[in-house]
Protein backbone atom coordinates (compact mmCIF):
# COMPACT_ATOMS: atom_id res chain seq x y z
CA UNK A 1 0.00 0.00 0.00
CA UNK A 2 2.83 2.31 0.87
CA UNK A 3 4.44 1.56 -2.45
CA UNK A 4 1.20 2.22 -4.34
CA UNK A 5 0.64 5.48 -2.44
CA UNK A 6 4.18 6.59 -3.13
CA UNK A 7 3.68 5.93 -6.80
CA UNK A 8 0.31 7.70 -6.97
CA UNK A 9 1.45 10.80 -5.11
CA UNK A 10 3.92 12.10 -7.71
CA UNK A 11 1.45 11.38 -10.50
CA UNK A 12 -1.28 13.31 -8.70
CA UNK A 13 1.03 16.23 -8.10
CA UNK A 14 2.00 16.26 -11.75
CA UNK A 15 -1.65 16.13 -12.83
CA UNK A 16 -2.61 18.96 -10.51
CA UNK A 17 0.32 21.06 -11.73
CA UNK A 18 -0.55 20.49 -15.36
CA UNK A 19 -4.25 21.33 -14.82
CA UNK A 20 -3.29 24.50 -12.94
CA UNK A 21 -1.02 25.50 -15.78
CA UNK A 22 -3.82 24.87 -18.28
CA UNK A 23 -6.28 26.93 -16.22
CA UNK A 24 -3.72 29.73 -15.94
CA UNK A 25 -3.15 29.76 -19.68
CA UNK A 26 -6.92 29.60 -20.33
CA UNK A 27 -7.50 32.46 -17.90
CA UNK A 28 -4.99 34.60 -19.82
CA UNK A 29 -6.50 33.87 -23.18
CA UNK A 30 -9.77 35.91 -22.81
CA UNK A 31 -7.84 38.97 -21.67
CA UNK A 32 -6.01 39.14 -24.99
CA UNK A 33 -9.05 38.54 -27.16
CA UNK A 34 -9.29 41.36 -29.70
CA UNK A 35 -5.65 42.36 -29.23
CA UNK A 36 -4.15 39.39 -31.03
CA UNK A 37 -5.04 37.85 -34.31
CA UNK A 38 -4.38 34.57 -36.06
CA UNK A 39 -1.10 34.31 -37.85
CA UNK A 40 -2.79 33.75 -41.20
CA UNK A 41 -4.84 36.94 -40.83
CA UNK A 42 -1.74 39.05 -40.16
CA UNK A 43 0.03 37.55 -43.12
CA UNK A 44 -2.94 38.37 -45.36
CA UNK A 45 -3.03 42.00 -44.13
CA UNK A 46 0.68 42.43 -44.77
CA UNK A 47 0.36 41.08 -48.28
CA UNK A 48 -2.65 43.33 -49.01
CA UNK A 49 -0.89 46.47 -47.68
CA UNK A 50 2.18 45.60 -49.69
CA UNK A 51 0.15 45.24 -52.89
CA UNK A 52 -1.60 48.61 -52.28
CA UNK A 53 1.74 50.34 -51.72
CA UNK A 54 3.13 48.75 -54.88
CA UNK A 55 0.13 49.98 -56.86
CA UNK A 56 0.49 53.53 -55.53
CA UNK A 57 4.20 53.52 -56.17
CA UNK A 58 3.70 52.27 -59.74
CA UNK A 59 1.05 54.96 -60.34
CA UNK A 60 3.39 57.62 -59.02
CA UNK A 61 6.17 56.34 -61.24
CA UNK A 62 3.83 56.39 -64.23
CA UNK A 63 2.77 59.96 -63.43
CA UNK A 64 6.38 61.05 -63.20
CA UNK A 65 7.08 59.38 -66.50
CA UNK A 66 4.13 61.17 -68.17
CA UNK A 67 5.21 64.50 -66.68
CA UNK A 68 8.76 64.05 -67.94
CA UNK A 69 7.50 63.18 -71.38
CA UNK A 70 5.13 66.19 -71.45
CA UNK A 71 7.91 68.61 -70.55
CA UNK A 72 9.81 67.77 -73.73
CA UNK A 73 9.79 70.84 -75.98
CA UNK A 74 7.99 69.56 -79.07
CA UNK A 75 5.30 67.71 -77.11
CA UNK A 76 4.69 70.74 -74.85
CA UNK A 77 3.88 72.84 -77.87
CA UNK A 78 1.48 70.17 -79.10
CA UNK A 79 -0.31 70.00 -75.76
CA UNK A 80 -0.59 73.80 -75.51
CA UNK A 81 -1.96 74.19 -79.00
CA UNK A 82 -4.43 71.37 -78.43
CA UNK A 83 -5.68 72.98 -75.25
CA UNK A 84 -6.05 76.31 -77.00
CA UNK A 85 -8.07 74.75 -79.79
CA UNK A 86 -10.22 72.78 -77.33
CA UNK A 87 -11.03 75.88 -75.27
CA UNK A 88 -14.55 77.23 -75.44
CA UNK A 89 -14.69 79.59 -78.46
CA UNK A 90 -15.57 83.22 -77.78
CA UNK A 91 -17.77 85.27 -80.09
CA UNK A 92 -15.64 87.94 -81.82
CA UNK A 93 -16.09 91.45 -80.43
CA UNK A 94 -16.16 93.08 -83.85
CA UNK A 95 -18.86 90.66 -85.04
CA UNK A 96 -21.40 91.98 -82.53
CA UNK A 97 -24.07 93.92 -84.41
CA UNK A 98 -25.24 97.22 -82.92
CA UNK A 99 -24.95 98.01 -79.18
CA UNK A 100 -22.38 100.72 -79.97
CA UNK A 101 -22.82 102.45 -76.62
CA UNK A 102 -22.01 99.33 -74.63
CA UNK A 103 -19.02 98.46 -76.82
CA UNK A 104 -17.61 101.98 -76.57
CA UNK A 105 -17.83 101.98 -72.77
CA UNK A 106 -16.00 98.64 -72.57
CA UNK A 107 -13.22 99.72 -74.94
CA UNK A 108 -12.68 103.01 -73.09
CA UNK A 109 -12.28 101.12 -69.81
CA UNK A 110 -9.64 98.88 -71.37
CA UNK A 111 -7.76 101.96 -72.60
CA UNK A 112 -7.92 103.63 -69.16
CA UNK A 113 -8.78 101.23 -66.30
CA UNK A 114 -8.93 104.21 -63.91
CA UNK A 115 -12.30 105.16 -65.39
CA UNK A 116 -13.75 102.71 -62.89
CA UNK A 117 -15.64 100.08 -64.85
CA UNK A 118 -19.03 100.00 -66.49
CA UNK A 119 -22.50 98.93 -65.47
CA UNK A 120 -24.55 97.42 -68.31
CA UNK A 121 -28.30 97.28 -67.81
CA UNK A 122 -30.80 96.16 -70.40
CA UNK A 123 -33.35 93.66 -71.56
CA UNK A 124 -32.60 89.96 -71.36
CA UNK A 125 -31.23 88.34 -74.49
CA UNK A 126 -29.54 91.49 -75.80
CA UNK A 127 -25.99 90.10 -75.75
CA UNK A 128 -24.69 91.77 -72.58
CA UNK A 129 -22.64 88.86 -71.24
CA UNK A 130 -21.61 87.80 -74.77
CA UNK A 131 -20.15 91.25 -75.44
CA UNK A 132 -18.29 91.39 -72.13
CA UNK A 133 -16.71 87.96 -72.62
CA UNK A 134 -15.83 88.84 -76.21
CA UNK A 135 -13.60 91.56 -74.78
CA UNK A 136 -11.06 88.90 -73.73
CA UNK A 137 -9.56 88.71 -77.23
CA UNK A 138 -8.81 92.44 -77.22
CA UNK A 139 -7.12 92.69 -73.84
CA UNK A 140 -3.47 93.83 -74.04
CA UNK A 141 -0.48 92.36 -72.24
CA UNK A 142 0.96 93.76 -69.02
CA UNK A 143 4.21 93.25 -67.11
CA UNK A 144 3.90 91.19 -63.92
CA UNK A 145 6.33 89.70 -61.43
CA UNK A 146 6.74 86.03 -62.28
CA UNK A 147 5.26 83.65 -59.73
CA UNK A 148 3.40 86.38 -57.83
CA UNK A 149 -0.26 85.40 -57.22
CA UNK A 150 -1.36 89.05 -57.11
CA UNK A 151 -0.11 90.09 -60.58
CA UNK A 152 2.19 92.67 -58.99
CA UNK A 153 3.57 95.48 -61.13
CA UNK A 154 7.40 95.42 -61.03
CA UNK A 155 7.56 99.23 -61.30
CA UNK A 156 4.52 100.73 -59.52
CA UNK A 157 4.68 100.37 -55.69
CA UNK A 158 0.91 100.92 -55.43
CA UNK A 159 0.33 97.72 -57.42
CA UNK A 160 2.88 95.56 -55.58
CA UNK A 161 2.12 92.91 -52.99
CA UNK A 162 3.82 93.09 -49.61
CA UNK A 163 6.40 90.43 -50.49
CA UNK A 164 7.39 92.13 -53.74
CA UNK A 165 7.58 95.54 -52.05
CA UNK A 166 9.86 94.13 -49.34
CA UNK A 167 12.18 92.66 -51.96
CA UNK A 168 12.31 95.97 -53.84
CA UNK A 169 12.93 97.91 -50.61
CA UNK A 170 15.77 95.51 -49.76
CA UNK A 171 17.46 96.42 -53.05
CA UNK A 172 16.44 93.38 -55.06
CA UNK A 173 15.60 95.10 -58.35
CA UNK A 174 16.27 92.09 -60.58
CA UNK A 175 12.87 90.49 -60.15
CA UNK A 176 11.84 87.98 -62.83
CA UNK A 177 9.29 89.72 -65.06
CA UNK A 178 6.96 88.20 -67.64
CA UNK A 179 4.30 89.58 -69.98
CA UNK A 180 0.81 88.23 -69.59
CA UNK A 181 -2.64 89.12 -70.87
CA UNK A 182 -5.01 91.07 -68.68
CA UNK A 183 -7.19 88.48 -66.99
CA UNK A 184 -10.98 88.46 -66.77
CA UNK A 185 -12.40 86.85 -63.64
CA UNK A 186 -16.06 85.82 -63.36
CA UNK A 187 -17.65 86.32 -59.96
CA UNK A 188 -20.48 83.78 -59.53
CA UNK A 189 -23.57 84.83 -57.61
CA UNK A 190 -23.19 81.85 -55.26
CA UNK A 191 -19.56 82.53 -54.37
CA UNK A 192 -18.61 82.53 -50.69
CA UNK A 193 -16.80 85.38 -48.99
CA UNK A 194 -13.74 83.17 -48.40
CA UNK A 195 -13.54 82.34 -52.11
CA UNK A 196 -13.75 86.01 -53.03
CA UNK A 197 -11.39 87.47 -50.40
CA UNK A 198 -9.11 84.48 -49.80
CA UNK A 199 -8.65 82.11 -46.90
CA UNK A 200 -6.17 79.82 -45.17
CA UNK A 201 -4.42 77.18 -47.27
CA UNK A 202 -5.75 74.08 -45.50
CA UNK A 203 -3.53 71.67 -47.44
CA UNK A 204 -0.36 73.50 -46.44
CA UNK A 205 -1.53 73.76 -42.84
CA UNK A 206 -2.10 69.99 -42.62
CA UNK A 207 1.00 68.85 -44.49
CA UNK A 208 3.56 71.42 -43.31
CA UNK A 209 1.94 72.84 -40.18
CA UNK A 210 2.28 76.38 -41.53
CA UNK A 211 -0.38 79.07 -41.65
CA UNK A 212 -0.44 80.11 -45.29
CA UNK A 213 -2.77 82.36 -47.26
CA UNK A 214 -4.68 81.06 -50.27
CA UNK A 215 -5.55 84.00 -52.57
CA UNK A 216 -9.14 84.51 -53.72
CA UNK A 217 -10.82 85.98 -56.77
CA UNK A 218 -9.92 89.56 -55.81
CA UNK A 219 -6.23 88.65 -55.90
CA UNK A 220 -6.61 87.02 -59.29
CA UNK A 221 -8.51 90.03 -60.64
CA UNK A 222 -5.87 92.56 -59.58
CA UNK A 223 -4.87 94.67 -62.61
CA UNK A 224 -7.54 92.81 -64.57
CA UNK A 225 -11.31 92.70 -65.02
CA UNK A 226 -13.85 91.44 -62.49
CA UNK A 227 -17.12 90.59 -64.21
CA UNK A 228 -20.35 90.05 -62.28
CA UNK A 229 -23.29 88.82 -64.32
CA UNK A 230 -26.69 89.65 -62.82
CA UNK A 231 -24.94 91.97 -60.39
CA UNK A 232 -28.26 93.29 -59.10
CA UNK A 233 -28.91 89.82 -57.62
CA UNK A 234 -25.58 89.69 -55.75
CA UNK A 235 -25.78 88.99 -52.00
CA UNK A 236 -25.32 91.98 -49.72
CA UNK A 237 -22.24 90.60 -47.97
CA UNK A 238 -20.44 90.24 -51.31
CA UNK A 239 -21.56 93.73 -52.30
CA UNK A 240 -19.92 95.04 -49.12
CA UNK A 241 -16.68 93.26 -50.03
CA UNK A 242 -16.68 94.77 -53.52
CA UNK A 243 -17.44 98.24 -52.15
CA UNK A 244 -14.55 98.04 -49.72
CA UNK A 245 -12.06 96.82 -52.31
CA UNK A 246 -13.25 99.24 -55.00
CA UNK A 247 -12.97 102.18 -52.59
CA UNK A 248 -9.48 101.47 -51.27
CA UNK A 249 -7.93 99.43 -54.07
CA UNK A 250 -6.76 96.91 -51.44
CA UNK A 251 -8.16 93.72 -49.96
CA UNK A 252 -7.45 93.01 -46.30
CA UNK A 253 -8.03 89.51 -44.94
CA UNK A 254 -8.17 88.59 -41.25
CA UNK A 255 -8.43 84.80 -40.87
CA UNK A 256 -7.36 82.55 -37.98
CA UNK A 257 -4.28 84.50 -36.94
CA UNK A 258 -3.39 85.57 -40.48
CA UNK A 259 -3.48 89.25 -41.41
CA UNK A 260 -2.63 90.05 -45.02
CA UNK A 261 -3.31 92.90 -47.43
CA UNK A 262 -2.81 92.84 -51.16
CA UNK A 263 -3.66 95.21 -54.03
CA UNK A 264 -7.08 94.68 -55.58
CA UNK A 265 -7.42 97.21 -58.36
CA UNK A 266 -9.64 95.91 -61.10
CA UNK A 267 -12.08 97.06 -63.74
CA UNK A 268 -15.49 96.26 -62.31
CA UNK A 269 -17.97 95.26 -65.00
CA UNK A 270 -21.50 94.32 -64.12
CA UNK A 271 -24.55 93.43 -66.14
CA UNK A 272 -28.16 92.87 -65.26
CA UNK A 273 -31.82 93.23 -66.09
CA UNK A 274 -33.54 96.18 -64.35
CA UNK A 275 -36.77 94.16 -64.14
CA UNK A 276 -35.07 91.79 -61.67
CA UNK A 277 -34.16 94.54 -59.21
CA UNK A 278 -32.04 97.65 -58.86
CA UNK A 279 -28.56 98.07 -57.46
CA UNK A 280 -27.79 99.66 -54.14
CA UNK A 281 -26.86 103.34 -54.71
CA UNK A 282 -23.47 102.82 -53.03
CA UNK A 283 -22.49 100.11 -55.50
CA UNK A 284 -23.99 101.91 -58.49
CA UNK A 285 -21.84 104.95 -57.78
CA UNK A 286 -18.69 102.79 -57.90
CA UNK A 287 -19.20 102.09 -61.59
CA UNK A 288 -17.49 104.74 -63.65
CA UNK A 289 -19.85 104.47 -66.61
CA UNK A 290 -23.38 103.25 -67.22
CA UNK A 291 -24.55 101.72 -70.50
CA UNK A 292 -28.15 101.06 -71.40
CA UNK A 293 -28.88 98.22 -73.81
CA UNK A 294 -32.18 98.00 -75.64
CA UNK A 295 -33.66 95.31 -77.83
CA UNK A 296 -33.04 95.88 -81.53
CA UNK A 297 -36.32 96.74 -83.27
CA UNK A 298 -35.12 96.93 -86.87
CA UNK A 299 -36.22 93.73 -88.65
CA UNK A 300 -33.26 93.55 -91.04
CA UNK A 301 -30.79 94.10 -88.22
CA UNK A 302 -32.41 91.35 -86.18
CA UNK A 303 -32.13 88.95 -89.13
CA UNK A 304 -28.44 89.79 -89.46
CA UNK A 305 -27.84 89.09 -85.77
CA UNK A 306 -29.59 85.72 -86.02
CA UNK A 307 -27.58 84.78 -89.13
CA UNK A 308 -24.26 85.73 -87.52
CA UNK A 309 -25.06 83.70 -84.45
CA UNK A 310 -26.05 80.73 -86.57
CA UNK A 311 -22.76 80.83 -88.48
CA UNK A 312 -20.81 80.96 -85.23
CA UNK A 313 -22.67 78.00 -83.73
CA UNK A 314 -22.20 75.94 -86.88
CA UNK A 315 -18.45 76.50 -87.24
CA UNK A 316 -16.90 78.69 -84.52
CA UNK A 317 -13.34 78.33 -85.80
CA UNK A 318 -14.13 79.43 -89.35
CA UNK A 319 -16.34 82.25 -88.10
CA UNK A 320 -13.59 83.60 -85.83
CA UNK A 321 -11.11 83.33 -88.66
CA UNK A 322 -13.32 85.53 -90.88
CA UNK A 323 -13.12 88.33 -88.27
CA UNK A 324 -9.44 87.91 -87.52
CA UNK A 325 -8.38 90.99 -89.49
CA UNK A 326 -10.94 93.33 -87.90
CA UNK A 327 -10.12 91.97 -84.44
CA UNK A 328 -6.42 92.61 -84.96
CA UNK A 329 -7.13 96.13 -86.23
CA UNK A 330 -9.18 97.01 -83.14
CA UNK A 331 -6.59 95.39 -80.87
CA UNK A 332 -3.89 97.58 -82.40
CA UNK A 333 -6.06 100.70 -81.99
CA UNK A 334 -6.47 99.93 -78.29
CA UNK A 335 -2.73 99.36 -77.89
CA UNK A 336 -1.91 102.67 -79.61
CA UNK A 337 -4.53 104.51 -77.55
CA UNK A 338 -3.06 103.18 -74.29
CA UNK A 339 0.36 104.40 -75.39
CA UNK A 340 -0.98 107.83 -76.39
CA UNK A 341 -3.19 108.35 -73.34
CA UNK A 342 -0.55 110.12 -71.21
CA UNK A 343 -0.04 112.81 -73.85
CA UNK A 344 -3.75 113.65 -74.25
CA UNK A 345 -4.77 116.97 -72.68
CA UNK A 346 -8.08 118.63 -71.81
CA UNK A 347 -8.23 122.44 -72.26
CA UNK A 348 -8.94 124.35 -69.06
CA UNK A 349 -12.17 125.91 -70.32
CA UNK A 350 -13.56 122.46 -71.15
CA UNK A 351 -12.69 121.16 -67.68
CA UNK A 352 -14.51 124.13 -66.13
CA UNK A 353 -17.59 123.42 -68.24
CA UNK A 354 -17.55 119.73 -67.28
CA UNK A 355 -17.60 120.70 -63.60
CA UNK A 356 -20.31 123.27 -64.30
CA UNK A 357 -22.53 120.58 -65.86
CA UNK A 358 -22.00 118.31 -62.84
CA UNK A 359 -22.73 121.13 -60.44
CA UNK A 360 -25.94 122.24 -62.15
CA UNK A 361 -27.15 118.62 -62.33
CA UNK A 362 -26.58 118.37 -58.57
CA UNK A 363 -24.25 115.38 -58.88
CA UNK A 364 -22.97 114.29 -55.46
CA UNK A 365 -19.22 114.15 -55.02
CA UNK A 366 -16.54 114.64 -57.64
CA UNK A 367 -16.53 111.21 -59.26
CA UNK A 368 -18.64 112.53 -62.13
CA UNK A 369 -16.10 115.24 -62.96
CA UNK A 370 -13.15 112.85 -62.77
CA UNK A 371 -14.73 110.01 -64.75
CA UNK A 372 -16.01 112.32 -67.51
CA UNK A 373 -12.56 113.83 -67.96
CA UNK A 374 -10.85 110.43 -68.09
CA UNK A 375 -13.40 108.96 -70.49
CA UNK A 376 -13.09 111.95 -72.83
CA UNK A 377 -9.30 111.60 -72.84
CA UNK A 378 -9.57 107.86 -73.60
CA UNK A 379 -11.93 108.57 -76.49
CA UNK A 380 -9.57 111.19 -77.92
CA UNK A 381 -6.68 108.72 -77.65
CA UNK A 382 -8.77 106.07 -79.43
CA UNK A 383 -9.39 108.49 -82.28
CA UNK A 384 -5.68 109.31 -82.53
CA UNK A 385 -5.82 112.88 -81.17
CA UNK A 386 -3.81 114.55 -78.41
CA UNK A 387 -6.49 117.03 -77.34
CA UNK A 388 -10.07 116.56 -76.18
CA UNK A 389 -12.85 118.30 -78.10
CA UNK A 390 -16.40 119.18 -76.97
CA UNK A 391 -17.71 116.41 -79.20
CA UNK A 392 -15.68 113.85 -77.24
CA UNK A 393 -17.25 115.10 -74.02
CA UNK A 394 -20.74 115.03 -75.52
CA UNK A 395 -20.22 111.38 -76.51
CA UNK A 396 -19.24 110.14 -73.05
CA UNK A 397 -20.88 112.48 -70.53
CA UNK A 398 -24.34 110.80 -70.58
CA UNK A 399 -22.75 107.45 -69.68
CA UNK A 400 -20.70 109.04 -66.89
CA UNK A 401 -23.43 111.04 -65.17
CA UNK A 402 -26.90 109.61 -65.70
CA UNK A 403 -26.65 106.93 -63.01
CA UNK A 404 -25.48 109.58 -60.50
CA UNK A 405 -28.59 111.75 -60.80
CA UNK A 406 -30.95 109.44 -58.93
CA UNK A 407 -31.57 110.68 -55.39
CA UNK A 408 -34.42 108.30 -54.56
CA UNK A 409 -33.69 104.53 -54.89
CA UNK A 410 -37.23 104.09 -56.23
CA UNK A 411 -36.61 106.41 -59.17
CA UNK A 412 -35.60 105.13 -62.58
CA UNK A 413 -32.16 105.93 -64.00
CA UNK A 414 -32.25 108.82 -66.45
CA UNK A 415 -31.90 107.84 -70.11
CA UNK A 416 -29.30 110.57 -70.62
CA UNK A 417 -31.60 113.19 -72.10
CA UNK A 418 -31.35 115.40 -69.03
CA UNK A 419 -27.56 115.29 -69.17
CA UNK A 420 -27.49 116.14 -72.89
CA UNK A 421 -29.82 119.10 -72.38
CA UNK A 422 -27.67 120.52 -69.59
CA UNK A 423 -24.49 119.93 -71.62
CA UNK A 424 -25.99 121.73 -74.61
CA UNK A 425 -26.91 124.71 -72.44
CA UNK A 426 -23.48 124.99 -70.80
CA UNK A 427 -21.41 124.37 -73.94
CA UNK A 428 -23.61 126.59 -76.13
CA UNK A 429 -25.08 123.74 -78.19
CA UNK A 430 -28.68 124.56 -77.28
CA UNK A 431 -29.79 125.40 -80.79
CA UNK A 432 -28.11 122.33 -82.30
CA UNK A 433 -29.58 120.04 -79.66
CA UNK A 434 -33.03 121.49 -80.26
Amino acid sequence: MATVGAAVAPAAVAAVSSSFAEQKSESKTPRNVGLTAPKGFLTGCKLQCKSVLNQRFSKRISRIAVTNVATAEPQTQTVKSARKDDARPVFPFTAIVGQDEMKLCLVLNVIDPKIGGVMIMGDRGTGKSTTVRALVDLLPEIKVVEGDPFNSDPEDPELMSEDVRKKVSAGNLDLPVIYTKITMVDLPLGATEDRVCGTIDIEKALTEGVKAFEPGLLAKANRGILYVDEVNLLDDHLVDVLLDSAASGWNTVEREGISISHPARFILIGSGNPEEGELRPQLLDRFGMHAQVKTVRDAELRVKIVEERGKFDQNPKAFRESYKESQEKLRQQIFDARSRLKSVTVPYDLRVKISQVCSELDVDGLRGDIVTTRAAKALAALKGRDEVTPKDILTVIPNCLRHRLRKDPLEDIDSGLQVVEKFSAVFGFAQKAA
